[in-house]
């Protein structure tokens, strides 16, 4: 009686419907008894949502769910269902008495005729023809008055139209898992009665006597139709709409990376739930897909590919591939569940990336070298610089090349940080490179050009340059990197050149004016001292056109030459007072004039407090006549600005005529003892020679 059971699954009467029923009760077979379904109740039809939810539920609890009548039910035809465990006959006759009561009308009833199949197959009720064909598959064993008259002949016949629906429908499971979800179904179910079949065959007979016809083996054909299936989709490239400027490799790689996202959504939403565990549906779909992905993907890298095709497929392997796939949650939650690896294995990616490095390197150099030429043209032109908020600017320079440095930065460290920053340390040597040529272009041109009606706001705008390249080193260089100080020395270098040059007119003049101090002996000082800052004042104001931060460090470089020069002066030995008083009236002098210097100076936006002491201390020790407070003056002096030294010192105190030898001796002894080894912040007295 067991083994008969398979025979009572698959008969007739034990054949659940997909969408309009396994057998249509408006069609009965020929001289067959009241079958089982006449004795139940008819279920209300239901509506096409609940289709889907009941089936899939019923997949979920049952694995023979909708095509396979199970062991203990029976499903009526014409979308009627009614369960064993429902049925009203309980108690002592249960399943045992169903199964007797059904195998007295098979008995009874004829098997269906291979017409009654393919009617059914013209219906597409493919679980239904299935189960029709399992039937006369046993028929023909079992030497039934149907099986007299089918042959294995016609039986595989109508398997073969069976599997083309089934498989044709399997092979477009994407599109119809939304558009008709119904026949899906229909076909998956078949698919599993067969495996089904196959697998009871194979348990009920030995290996060794297996029949020409079992097992059929649709799971190995499955899997062939879905790779079928993925390879069509990934190939269609006309599904994905063309987007402007993208090449036809970078086409490719969108459509394929926007197919599988989207298909694989589809399998994990939908398709994935009509399978059971063992068919590994969405492991399935993704390796397939990601096979295909990453084999065009390999013959891509290992062609000759352009530089913006380089940069898409990188992009892919390290950024849109990895990370867009998993925007979507219900497919980030099953791709987490397998391992697919990357596009392209790592030695040819590191192929590939160094090809992008070489060639991004090369481009953004040749940008570079492009500009200077540029900016360089345009310095010849009979045309004065234009200004942006009151100062002198050549922004194109300074604006073009850190902003083709950043953005193939950044456009590197969106394929991975480590692209990224490989690429920042080539470029970071290429900043140097390009701004030791700019500081060469720029001496050439001051060297050369200084007729140029233009000459000096060419150079303020150059000057101004500077401070966009400045900016971008201190935010952007790490302060380990050697190119950091290279950068920020060359660009001191063009600075300083320029300020040269644009203070050079104004000390020119301001020389025979400081001469005037030591002529005259100090008379008549705080006229020579405001026609040094008047003359001052006229060229500082040429300067206003610097942007802030230079102009100040030029107003500090006056500041300091003012201040310098005069302490020069004191420095000649053209002075030398005797008495205490006339000491004292040049103390004053100089009191005057460092007061009114550094006035003028702060008025005028120094910053250089530290030169604001040199002279008035200087000051303090012509006026003292007390030897101890004399040294203890020097001292301090010594420890504000310890580039003094006893070369400086012994020519300033020869204005001290009435101190002895040996006063002189231990004055500038005790500035040997104070004098600190290290070095000042900016020099003032290691500037001045004495002779």
């Amino acid at each position: 009686m067991m083994k008969m059971l398979p025979f009572f699954q698959s008969g007739p009467f034990g054949i659940r419907s997909g969408s309009q029923g396994c057998i249509d009760a408006n069609r009965p077979f020929e001289n067959t008894s009241p079958s089982v379904a006449e004795q139940v109740t008819v279920c209300p039809e239901p509506s096409a949502d609940e289709i889907w939810s009941r089936d899939q539920e019923k997949m979920r609890e049952r694995p023979e769910a909708a095509c396979r009548a199970s062991r203990a039910s029976s499903i009526t035809s014409n979308e009627s269902c009614i369960s064993a465990g429902d049925s009203p006959e309980k108690g002592s006759k249960g399943i045992k008495g169903m199964l007797k009561s059904a195998f007295k009308i098979v008995k009874k009833t004829k098997p269906p005729s291979v017409k009654q199949v393919m009617d059914l197959l013209g219906e597409q009720k493919l679980c239904d023809a299935i189960q029709h064909l399992f039937v006369l598959e046993k028929s023909l064993s079992s030497k039934s008055e149907e099986g007299l008259n089918t042959s294995q002949k016609d039986i595989e016949s109508v398997y073969e139209i069976l599997k083309h629906k089934v498989f044709s429908t399997l092979k477009d499971s994407v599109l119809l898992a939304k558009t008709n979800p119904d026949l899906l179904q229909q076909a998956v179910e078949a698919l599993k009665e067969q495996e089904k079949e196959d697998q009871n065959y194979m348990s009920e007979n030995p290996p060794d006597q297996n029949m020409q016809f079992r097992p059929r083996k649709w799971k190995e054909l499955w899997m062939a139709t879905v790779k079928e299936s993925v390879e069509a989709r990934m190939k269609d490239t006309s599904r994905t709409p063309r987007t402007e400027n993208l090449s036809p490799v970078g086409q490719n790689l969108l459509h394929m990376g926007k197919t599988m996202k989207e298909d694989l959504t589809v399998v994990a939403k939908y398709i994935n739930k009509l399978y059971p565990p063992e068919f590994n549906v969405f492991s399935t779909y993704a390796e397939l897909y990601h096979n295909y992905f990453a084999t065009q993907a390999k013959k891509n890298a290992e062609s000759h590919l352009e530089d913006k095709d380089i940069y898409l497929l990188l992009s892919w392997v390290h950024n849109f591939y990895p990370k867009d796939m998993r925007k979507d949650h219900a497919l980030a939650m099953e791709l987490d569940k397998i391992k697919l690896g990357s596009l392209l294995p790592s030695s040819l990616s590191k192929e590939l990336e160094n090809k992008y490095l070489d060639s991004e390197e090369v481009t953004v150099k040749n940008s570079l070298s492009r500009c200077l030429d540029k900016e360089i043209q345009r310095w010849k032109e009979d045309k004065e610089p234009e200004k942006l908020n009151g100062h002198f600017q050549s922004e194109l320079l300074g604006i073009f090349v850190i902003q083709s440095i950043y953005s193939s930065q950044k456009r590197a460290e969106d394929i991975s940080k480590a692209v990224g920053e490989e690429l920042s340390r080539r470029l970071l040597k290429e900043l140097p490179a390009f701004l030791r040529s700019y500081r060469d272009a720029f001496e050439d041109f001051k060297e050369k050009s200084k007729k140029h009606r233009y000459y000096k706001p060419i150079l303020i705008a150059n000057i101004n340059n500077c401070w966009n390249f400045r900016e971008y080193t201190e935010e952007y260089v790490p302060e380990k990197d050697d190119s950091k100080a290279d950068i920020l020395s060359t660009l001191a270098d063009i600075e300083n050149s320029g300020f040269d040059v644009l203070l050079q007119q104004l000390f020119a003049q301001l020389k025979p004016m400081y001469k005037k101090f030591t002529e005259h002996k100090w008379d008549s000082s705080s006229e020579i001292m405001n026609e040094i800052i008047k003359t001052t004042s006229k060229h500082i104001s040429d300067f206003q056109t610097l942007k802030d931060p230079f102009y100040h460090a030029i107003v500090e470089k006056i500041h300091a030459r003012l201040v310098k020069e005069y302490i020069v002066r004191l420095l000649k030995r053209k002075v030398s007072l005797k008495t205490p008083a006339q000491q004292q009236t040049l103390a004053q002098h100089i009191s005057k004039n460092a007061a009114d210097l550094e006035a003028f100076c702060t008025s005028n936006g120094s910053q250089a407090t530290w030169l604001n002491s040199a002279l008035p201390k200087l000051a303090e020790i012509i006026r003292l006549q007390d030897l101890g407070a004399i040294k203890i003056e020097v001292a301090t002096l010594a420890t504000t600005y310890p580039d003094i030294r006893k070369r400086h010192l012994e020519a300033f105190l020869h204005i001290k005529a009435n101190l002895s030898r040996s006063e002189l001796k231990s004055i500038l002894g005790y500035l040997a003892d104070s004098t600190a080894s290290t070095q000042p912040r900016a020099p003032l007295f290691s500037n001045i020679n004495v002779s």
